[in-house]
């Protein structure tokens, strides 16, 4: 199991992408809900276990990219056999228990879901609003939210008997086809017709010359205000109820969005709008105290963005692969430029991998020049004083060394992979989040190298 391998390793975090069930493109930042969780990752092993299956339903698991159609298909079959032999276990109590004490969210996020199929998978302004949905599909719904909920626990309290927290992350935005946007229209901006006046995204940065258009509702900010930002405090809560760390996503949101007119193809035609996230987070301190969140203070930084971040004490971050083509005196992303409050990054999810950043060609994967790439390559180089052979280590080796209280790397960085291995390309729908280590890669000389590290940079 990958958490023995982390806690081999002397690992105490473990950071996940958000938990909510894929839409569009199967990104998990375009999720089907804020509060539910995503049912492909149910283990069919552990319904064997709990009676719910039989071990010839089980088929060998590929290997490679996940191949999203086939793994729905064969997933959603596993869970509604799954569903028709709850009568065989002694689990009805609990499911009962579960929908009652989360029946908040669960019981219109599950009449989402069955309406949605019963349209063949259409957005919800294309529904025909004279369909009720069907009650045993709406309860099946339910009953599979039950086993996310039931295995993720499990596995949450394994973690913690090894000594390793969860981070977890919180998306700022929500998919316009999503249960959030289906049952609160009046919490975002959105035309007489249920579509976005204005969507989400950033100005055009280092992956996209147009920018990135993320497509997401923006919110209407002064609604949620006189609601007293209560869908966002129960969306941290809920949260908080999977991880015992979050990363709140696209921190600078909280003091401007960037909005884009929804009709435009890309991102360039947007505008800066102010938000009120001061106001928003003391609201969600008042009603749940102080919570241990990270900002990803990623892109465009604008002294506000700091201040907030800053006033809220929230460390943020810094991504290794982002430092080789600043000035070496002001790029916070080098390490000797480090804070302590500060989480360390040798790459994101976003990021290339560090092998492939290093190997990177102009036109693939951001918008470096081949020039920008060749000098940035010398000067990685130059600082990590690396020949280039494992640079994937030298980069974890200077995250590790740091002051930054804490050091994170991407397993595909651990592994020493290549672009192949990517997890996401920004401002693209297709190849993304389908990675996924193959067994037996996670060797016990990978586990002794990480481990040396945190003893030589007091990192146990």
């Amino acid at each position: 199991m990958f958490v023995d391998f982390l806690a081999e390793a002397g690992q105490t975090l473990w950071q996940v992408l958000p938990l909510g069930p894929t839409g569009y493109g199967d990104s998990p930042y375009a999720s089907y809900s804020a509060f539910a969780g995503n049912t492909l990752l149910i283990s069919p092993e552990r319904l064997v276990d709990e009676g719910l299956l039989d071990h010839a339903d089980l088929e060998e698991q590929p290997v490679g990219p996940v191949d999203y159609g086939k793994v729905h298909e064969r997933k959603t079959d596993l869970l509604r056999r799954a569903y028709g032999n709850t009568d065989k276990t002694d689990l009805r109590s609990d499911f009962e228990t579960f929908a009652r004490e989360q029946s908040q969210w669960l019981d219109k996020y599950a009449l989402f879901r069955a309406l949605k199929d019963e349209h063949d998978g259409a957005a919800w302004t294309e529904w025909d609003k004279a369909v009720t949905g069907d009650d045993d599909a709406v309860e099946a719904q339910k009953f599979y939210q039950f086993l996310f909920f039931r295995q993720w626990a499990a596995l949450r309290r394994y973690a913690h008997e090894r000594g390793i927290r969860i981070i977890g992350d919180f998306p700022i935005f929500v998919a316009h086809d999503s249960a959030d946007v289906w049952t609160n229209p009046e919490l975002f901006k959105l035309d007489s017709s249920g579509n976005p006046i204005v969507v989400a995204g950033v100005p055009p940065d280092y992956f996209s010359a147009t920018g990135q258009l993320w497509g997401n509702p923006l919110y209407d900010w002064e609604r949620m205000r006189t609601t007293g930002f209560k869908w966002w405090i129960e969306r941290v809560r809920a949260v908080f109820g999977l991880v015992d760390i979050a990363r709140v996503d696209h921190f600078r949101g909280f003091a401007a969005s960037w909005e884009i007119p929804g009709g435009d193809k890309t991102a360039e035609r947007g505008k800066w709008v102010e938000t009120p996230g001061r106001e928003l987070f003391n609201s969600i301190r008042a009603a749940l105290g102080e919570l241990p969140i990270i900002a990803e203070d990623l892109g465009v930084i604008t002294d506000d963005v700091v201040a907030l971040r800053e006033e809220l004490g929230f460390p943020g971050m810094r991504v290794l692969q982002f430092g080789f083509g600043g000035d070496p005196k002001k790029s916070v992303d080098l390490p000797h430029n480090y804070i302590r409050n500060v989480v360390a990054y040798t790459g994101t999810h976003d990021n290339d991998t560090a092998v492939g950043w290093f190997n990177s060609v102009p036109g693939e994967g951001s918008m470096r020049t081949a020039q920008q790439i060749e000098e940035q390559r010398q000067f990685c180089l130059s600082y990590l004083n690396a020949s280039g052979g494992e640079i994937h280590w030298d980069f974890i080796r200077a995250v590790w060394a740091s002051v930054a209280d804490r050091a994170i790397a991407p397993l595909q960085d651990v592994l020493g992979l290549g672009s192949e291995a990517r997890m996401n390309l920004p401002n693209s729908t297709q190849g993304n989040w389908a990675w996924r280590y193959a067994p037996g890669t996670l060797t016990a000389q990978l586990a002794r190298r990480l481990k040396e590290l945190n003893r030589l940079y007091g990192r146990n």
